[in-house]
C-alpha cells in the first residue's frame, strides 16, 4: 500500500522527481572523488613537497566541493517541493473521500481516527517521501561506490568493509522488526487519545455542570499514559540503535587505524590512502546511517500508509447516481412506502414498515417518546441514511436516485443541534443559498426571529461567527439555523425539533412568520412539545419505531392512546381541549 500510494501520486511531479535524481548523482560522485583527490595530495604534494601540485589539485577539490554544495542545496529544494505536494494531494484525496461517505461510514471509522488519518498519517508518508528523494539515491551509490573506491586504495584492507557492514544491515533489520508492531500500536493510540480530546472539548460545558473534572483528567491520563508507554517503547529501541551504530563506527575507524597503521609501517600503503580508505570506509558506514534512518521511518509510514489505503479503498454505502439522468421531481411531496431501517450492528431495526405522504403546502408533525426514532426517520428524506427495506420518494422520484445536489436544493434542513460555521453571519446564511443579496439574508432572519439580534452586533451581517457557534446563545444559534434554511427557499423544509430553545412568544411570532414562505413547501416538523404542533395539518405518532397513529390534533385525542399520553404529560384537559 505504501509504494501504490506514493507511485500514484508521484506522477505529476516526475520532472522534479528526475531533477531529484540527478542531483543526489551529482552530489553523490563529487563525495567519492574528494578523499581520492585529498590522498593525493598527501601522497604526491605533501610527501614530495611539490607545491604547484598542491596548489593545482587543491584548486579541482574546491571546484568540486562547490559542486558538491550546490546540487546538495538544489537536490534538497526539489525533494521538499516534491514532497509538499505530494503530501498535499494526499490529504485532499482523503478529504475528499470522506466528504462523499454517508453517516454509516463515518461512525464506522470515527471521527477521531478520520481527522488523524487526514493528517499525521499522511505527514509520516509525506516525511518518508522527502527522506527518500534525499537519500536513495545518495545512499546505495554512496555504499556501492565507496567499497569500490576504498578497494581501490587498499584492497589489503578490504575485509574490514565486508565485516562491519554486514554487521550493521543485521543490527538495523533486528530493530526494524521489533519496530514494525509498536507503531502500528502507536498510531492506534493516538486515534484514541484524539477521540478522548475531541469529546471532551466538544463535551465541555456537560463536564463543567456535572463537576466531572477529575473523571475526564483520569480518562484523559490513562489515554495519554498508553501512548506514552508505547513512545517510550520506541524511543528504548532508538536509544539502542544508535549507541550500536556509533560503537560500529567506531571500532572500524580504531581497526582501520591499527591496522593501516601497520601496512604503512611496512610500506604496503601510503599515508594518504590510508586516509582515503578511511574516509571511504566513514562513507560506507553513513550511507549505511541513512539508510538506517529510512528504515525507522519506513515501519511507521507503512503502518500509516494502510490506514490511508483502508479510506480511500472504502466504497461509500451511498453511491451518488448520474447527475445526467435527468430525473426531477415533479414536486415537493415525500412519500414513505414500508421504509425500515437499522444502525450497523443493530440487533433490530429503529424503524419499521413506516408509510405516510407529506404534501407541499401543508405541516406534517412528527412526535413520539424518547427514542422512537424520530430523528433517524427524518435524517432518511435527505439520505443522511440509506433505507434498508422500503422506498422514499420526493415528487414520485426515489431518493436514491436524486444526486446530493439535487437533495440539496430540494431540501434544507435544521438538525437537533444547531451547528454554525466559523466565519460571519452572512457566511453561514449563505451555505445554502450561495447567490443569496443582503436583501435576502435579512428577509431571511425576519421571518427567523434572528433580525434584531444580529443587527445590534458589531457588523451586523459580518459580525463574527465561531467555530460551532459558540459566541451565541442557544436560542440564537437555533435561530440562525433556521434563517439558514429559509435562504436556501427549499421545497421542503426539515425542522428535527428545531424550536426547543425559544420562549413561548418568540416561538409564534416564527411560526406566524414561517406561514408565508412555506405556503408551498413540505414542512415536516419533529417535535417534543404538544402546544407546537396543535395546528399541523397531520400528526405522526411514533411508538418504538412504528406509526401508531396519524391524523389531526382533535382526531388523535380521541383515537390514540399514545398520543394522548404525550399530551396528559404535558398539558393540562383544559389546554389540550
Amino acid at each position: 500500500m505504501l509504494m501504490k500510494l506514493i507511485m500514484k501520486h508521484s506522477k505529476p511531479y516526475i520532472g522534479w522527481i528526475c531533477a531529484v535524481l540527478v542531483l543526489q548523482l551529482l552530489t553523490t560522485i563529487a563525495t567519492l572523488y574528494l578523499p581520492s583527490l585529498n590522498a593525493r595530495i598527501i601522497d604526491k604534494g605533501v610527501t614530495l613537497g611539490d607545491v604547484d601540485f598542491i596548489w593545482s589539485t587543491g584548486r579541482v577539490m574546491l571546484a568540486v566541493a562547490f559542486v558538491q554544495v550546490l546540487t546538495a542545496v538544489a537536490a534538497v529544494y526539489f525533494g521538499a517541493k516534491t514532497a509538499m505536494a505530494i503530501g498535499r494531494d494526499l490529504r485532499r484525496e482523503v478529504f475528499s473521500s470522506v466528504t462523499k461517505f454517508s453517516a454509516q461510514d463515518v461512525n464506522k471509522f470515527g471521527a477521531a481516527t478520520l481527522i488523524t488519518r487526514g493528517t499525521n498519517d499522511v505527514q509520516q508518508v509525506q516525511m518518508l517521501v522527502l527522506m527518500g528523494l534525499n537519500f536513495m539515491v545518495s545512499a546505495p551509490i554512496m555504499c556501492i561506490g565507496g567499497v569500490i573506491m576504498a578497494l581501490r586504495e587498499d584492497p589489503g584492507l578490504s575485509w574490514l568493509v565486508w565485516v562491519s557492514v554486514p554487521v550493521l544491515f543485521v543490527v538495523v533489520g533486528i530493530l526494524v522488526f521489533f519496530l514494525m508492531p509498536l507503531f502500528r500500536e502507536m498510531q492506534e493510540r493516538i486515534d484514541a487519545i484524539n477521540g478522548v480530546l475531541r469529546e471532551q472539548i466538544t463535551g465541555l460545558r456537560v463536564v463543567r455542570a456535572f463537576v466531572r473534572e477529575k473523571h475526564e483528567t483520569e480518562r484523559f491520563e490513562d489515554a495519554n499514559q498508553k501512548l506514552t508507554r508505547v513512545g517510550v517503547r520506541v524511543g528504548n529501541l532508538f536509544v539502542l540503535m544508535f549507541p550500536l551504530i556509533g560503537m560500529i563506527l567506531h571500532i572500524a575507524t580504531a581497526a582501520v587505524l591499527w591496522f593501516g597503521g601497520h601496512r604503512v609501517d611496512a610500506g604496503l600503503v601510503q599515508v594518504g590512502a590510508l586516509t582515503a580508505f578511511l574516509q571511504y570506509l566513514l562513507q560506507i558506514l553513513m550511507a549505511v546511517m541513512m539508510g538506517t534512518f529510512m528504515a525507522m521511518m519506513i515501519p511507521r509510514a507503512m503502518v500509516c500508509a494502510d490506514r490511508i489505503g483502508e479510506v480511500l479503498d472504502t466504497t461509500p454505502s451511498m453511491v451518488d447516481p448520474d447527475t445526467d439522468s435527468g430525473t426531477t421531481p415533479v414536486d415537493g411531496t415525500v412519500a414513505f412506502n414500508n421504509v425500515s431501517f437499522g444502525y450497523e450492528g443493530a440487533e433490530s431495526h429503529v424503524l419499521s414498515n413506516i408509510s405516510f405522504t407529506a404534501r407541499p403546502g401543508q405541516t406534517t408533525a412528527i412526535i413520539g417518546s424518547t427514542g422512537a426514532g424520530k430523528t433517524t426517520l427524518l435524517n432518511l428524506i435527505p439520505r443522511l441514511y440509506e433505507a434498508s427495506e422500503g422506498a422514499i420518494t420526493i415528487g414520485g422520484v426515489p431518493v436514491s436516485e436524486l444526486s446530493r445536489a439535487q437533495l440539496s436544493s430540494l431540501v434544507a434542513a435544521v438538525p437537533q443541534r444547531p451547528y454554525l460555521f466559523s466565519g460571519t453571519v452572512a457566511s453561514n446564511l449563505r451555505f445554502g443559498a450561495t447567490d443569496a443579496t443582503e436583501d435576502e439574508l435579512w428577509d431571511a432572519l425576519t421571518i427567523a426571529q434572528a433580525k434584531d439580534f444580529v443587527s445590534e452586533r458589531e457588523g451586523g451581517l459580518e459580525s463574527t461567527v465561531s467555530q460551532g457557534g459558540t459566541n451565541v446563545s442557544g436560542g440564537q444559534r437555533q435561530r440562525l439555523c433556521i434563517a439558514r434554511a429559509i435562504a436556501a427557499r427549499p421545497s421542503i423544509y426539515l425542522f428535527d425539533d428545531s424550536f426547543s430553545a425559544l420562549d413561548v412568544a418568540t416561538d409564534a411570532r416564527l411560526r406566524a412568520a414561517l406561514q408565508e414562505p412555506t405556503k408551498d413547501a413540505t414542512v415536516i416538523i419533529v417535535a417534543q412539545r404538544v402546544s407546537t404542533i396543535t395546528e399541523a395539518d397531520q400528526i405522526i405518532v411514533l411508538d418504538d419505531g412504528q406509526v401508531s397513529a396519524v391524523g389531526t390534533h382533535s382526531e388523535l385525542l380521541e383515537s390514540s392512546a399514545t398520543y394522548q399520553e404525550i399530551v396528559q404529560s404535558q398539558l393540562s384537559a383544559q389546554e389540550a381541549a
